[in-house]
């Protein structure tokens, strides 16, 4: 072999070394650093009354929680000292059998504000080993069709936060009162896994109430559309972990919904209403990584319009 030749393999031995290196610690970053690398947005929007008290609503969604996820637990926990005055969670807070212990756990002190919730399909179905280059060209609602009977204990979930107080709104409607607010609230099951049933919430929001929220998991605009012309004002969600695994400069490649890449995460008008679309505190233990999309919860502050 010639030297050129020597040193064009050398030349590309380096290049493969480094390319590997790169990928290595990137795969360390995503998978340690920024996974856990919580962050709390916050949000302020005038949808009052004239002379309502500032009413503080705490949003949570994908936690996908496993027992030995302590760094998640505690600043769940923590969360508490913001005074939130409405919890809501918008599902797939479970990632493990064993996890609704610990789950409960998490929420702590937050049990004991005004809450209310819906579930996400990883509520229901533990999570599985998928390619996640799938999601480019297909969501993953496909592959719970062929998963009929949920083996997560997501009626023990529901149970215990029914029983601090919190509304199911799982095709449901509730009210409750917070900070001098009275609220009118109504929420689906996961459309993701084909149990949301808006009709048996349908219908105009109640007029009288000081605000309006409707509850969902998975931000499919068909929900969405229904809700904004039933009047409810605030709309929550989660599901798309705000892309989970973005790109510097594009952002979200995929949102494994039908709502587009724009309103993936964060607040964004919807119509006549506002959309939050929460990036998620967690991921599914089979694919343990975020990239340029830190895990988070909200506090948005609702304030009297002028």
């Amino acid at each position: 072999m010639g030297t050129d030749s020597r040193r064009i393999l050398r030349g590309i031995g380096r290049v493969a070394a480094a390319t590997t290196a790169i990928g290595v610690a990137g795969v360390a970053y995503a998978s340690v650093i920024e996974r856990n690398w919580f962050r709390l947005r916050r949000y302020e929007l005038p949808l009052l009354p004239p002379g309502a008290d500032r009413l503080r609503v705490l949003h949570l969604a994908d936690a996908h929680l496993t027992p030995g996820r302590r760094m998640l637990i505690e600043w769940i926990r923590g969360l508490a000292e913001h005074e939130p005055d409405l919890v809501v969670n918008t599902g797939d807070s479970l990632g493990h059998r064993d996890a609704v212990d610990p789950f409960i756990d998490a929420l702590g002190p937050l049990l004991d504000r005004p809450g209310a919730f819906v579930y996400g399909s990883n509520d229901m179905f533990s999570p599985q080993l998928k390619n996640p280059a799938r999601y480019l060209w297909r969501t993953s609602r496909a592959d719970y069709r062929k998963r009929r009977v949920p083996d997560l204990p997501w009626r023990e979930l529901g149970e215990r936060m029914s029983s601090a107080g919190w509304l199911d709104l799982n095709n449901r409607k509730g009210s409750l009162k917070a900070a001098g607010s009275g609220i009118a609230l109504a929420g689906v099951h996961d459309s993701h896994i084909g149990l949301d049933r808006y009709d048996k919430v349908a219908g105009p929001a109640d007029p009288a109430a000081d605000l309006r929220i409707g509850l969902l998991h998975s931000p499919e605009p068909a929900n969405l559309d229904r809700f904004a012309a039933d009047g409810y004002q605030l709309l929550l969600a989660g599901h798309t972990h705000g892309g989970q695994l973005c790109l510097p400069f594009y952002g979200t490649l995929v949102t494994n919904c039908g709502i587009d890449r724009r309103r993936a995460w964060g607040l964004h008008r919807y119509d006549s209403a506002w959309l939050h679309v929460s990036g998620g505190l967690g991921t599914s233990p089979t694919a343990p990584v975020r990239f340029c999309c830190r895990p988070e919860a909200t506090l948005l502050d609702l304030v009297a319009s002028s």
